[in-house]
C-alpha cells in the first residue's frame, strides 16, 4: 500500500513541476511539442493545436518536451522548419524568458506545497505555546498512579526546595531523568485552569519507550485557522520548511566537500517510499504534510547548479545572459549527458544503501 501511495505522490510532484514549466512556455511564447502522463511507451494520445497531450505506459509523473530545448536539436532537425518556427523554439527565446520557463518547474513545486500546507493550516497545526502539556499519560506509570490526565498543563516543578518554572520539555525531562526514585512537586494545571499540586516519583529503570515519570509531553497545541487566514499560514510554514531544507542541503554539501559522513542519512525512491508507509500509519494529514515536504525538497534539489538539473540549464542561461554568447552545443550536450549518467548512479548508490539499512 505504501509503494503505490508513494507512486502516486511521486507522480503529483512531478506533474506539478512539469506543468509549470508547460504553462510558463507557453506564456511565453515556446511551442511546446508534447505534454505528457507518465513515461513513454506511449498508450494514448490527443493533438490539440500544436501540443500533443499523451498517456504513457509507466504511471510514474510527467514530462513537457518543448521545441528547440537545447541548441543541438537544430542540427539533427529540419533547418528550415528552425527558420519557420524561429520564434517559437526555446533556444532563441531571451535569457530573462529562458530563466523564467525553467524556474516555472521549482515554482511548480513550491505552489503546491504551499497549497497543501494551506489545506493543514484548515485541518489544525501544532503552534508553540511555552507551556508542557500532557499529550498522553501510559498505563500503569507514576503519572496515572497520582492522576495525571492528557491535556492538563505541567506548569512547575520541585525538588530539593528549587522550584522551576516550565516552558519546554527539556527541562522536565532533565530533571526526572537525573532524579531517580526521588519524589517530584508538580504544579498542575486541568484544562479549566485550575492548578493542583501532585507530588510523583521518578522511576528509576521505566520500560522501553515510557520516561520516568510515564507521560509524553509536547509545547505546543492543535491550532485550526479559517479558509482566509490559511493561506498566510501556509505561506509561513512553506518558508519555515524552504530554510530547513536549503540549510540540510547546505550540511550535506559541505560534508560532501569535506569527505566527511553527513549528519543525517539520505534517502533515495526505497527509503521515501518507506516513510511514505510510516506517514501513513499517521493518518491522512501526516501524509499531505509529508507529501509538501517532498516536494519543496524536490523544489530545492532541481535548482542545484549541476547539468541536467534545471539549475544547470539555468547556468548555462545565466552564462549566456551575462556574456552575451551562446553555449557551445556539444559541451551543453555532453554535460547534460554526463550530468544524468552521475545522477543515476548516484540514485543507484543511494537506493543499495536504502536496502541494506531496511534489512538491518
Amino acid at each position: 500500500m505504501g509503494i503505490l501511495v508513494f507512486l502516486l505522490i511521486l507522480s503529483i510532484l512531478i506533474l506539478a513541476h512539469e506543468f509549470g514549466h508547460f504553462i510558463s512556455a507557453k506564456k511565453s511564447g515556446v511551442m511546446v511539442e508534447e505534454f505528457g502522463l507518465g513515461f513513454p511507451p506511449r498508450l494514448f494520445s490527443i493533438k490539440k493545436g500544436e501540443t500533443v497531450y499523451s498517456i504513457n505506459l509507466f504511471p510514474i509523473g510527467g514530462f513537457v518536451k518543448v521545441f528547440g530545448e537545447e541548441y543541438h536539436e537544430k542540427d539533427k532537425n529540419n533547418t528550415k522548419l528552425f527558420k519557420q518556427l524561429k520564434e517559437k523554439a526555446f533556444i532563441y527565446k531571451k535569457p530573462w524568458q529562458k530563466a523564467l520557463i525553467i524556474m516555472a518547474g521549482v515554482f511548480g513545486n513550491i505552489l503546491l506545497a504551499w497549497i497543501l500546507l494551506s489545506f493543514l493550516a484548515t485541518q489544525g497545526i501544532q503552534v508553540p505555546t511555552n507551556q508542557v502539556r500532557i499529550e498522553q499519560v501510559q498505563k500503569n506509570s507514576p503519572a496515572q498512579e497520582v492522576g495525571l490526565n492528557k491535556g492538563e498543563i505541567i506548569k512547575k516543578i520541585k525538588i530539593d526546595n528549587k522550584e522551576i518554572a516550565l516552558t519546554n520539555p527539556e527541562e522536565l525531562i532533565r530533571v526526572s531523568n537525573e532524579n531517580p526514585d526521588e519524589v517530584l512537586l508538580l504544579t498542575i494545571a486541568d484544562t479549566k485552569g485550575v492548578e493542583r499540586d501532585v507530588a510523583i516519583t521518578a522511576r528509576k529503570n521505566p520500560p522501553k519507550d515510557q520516561g520516568p515519570l510515564g507521560i509524553s509531553i509536547s509545547a505546543s497545541r492543535t491550532q485550526k485557522y479559517s479558509i482566509l487566514q490559511s493561506p498566510l499560514i501556509g505561506i509561513k510554514l512553506t518558508i519555515s520548511y524552504l530554510s530547513a531544507i536549503l540549510v540540510g542541503f547546505g550540511q550535506l554539501f559541505k560534508s560532501l566537500l569535506t569527505f566527511q559522513k553527513p549528519a543525517f542519512d539520505v534517502a533515495g525512491p526505497i527509503g521515501i517510499a518507506q516513510f511514505t508507509g510510516q506517514a501513513l500509519q499517521f493518518g491522512y494529514l501526516a501524509l499531505i504534510e509529508f507529501t509538501a515536504v517532498l516536494s519543496l525538497n524536490l523544489a530545492v534539489l532541481n535548482i542545484v547548479p549541476f547539468p541536467a538539473l534545471d539549475g544547470g540549464r539555468l547556468s548555462f542561461v545565466i552564462y549566456e545572459w551575462i556574456t552575451n554568447k551562446r553555449i557551445n552545443k556539444n559541451f551543453e550536450r555532453s554535460a547534460n549527458a554526463i550530468g544524468m549518467l552521475i545522477l543515476l548512479s548516484l540514485i543507484v548508490i543511494i537506493t543499495v544503501n536504502d536496502i541494506i539499512r531496511i534489512f538491518r
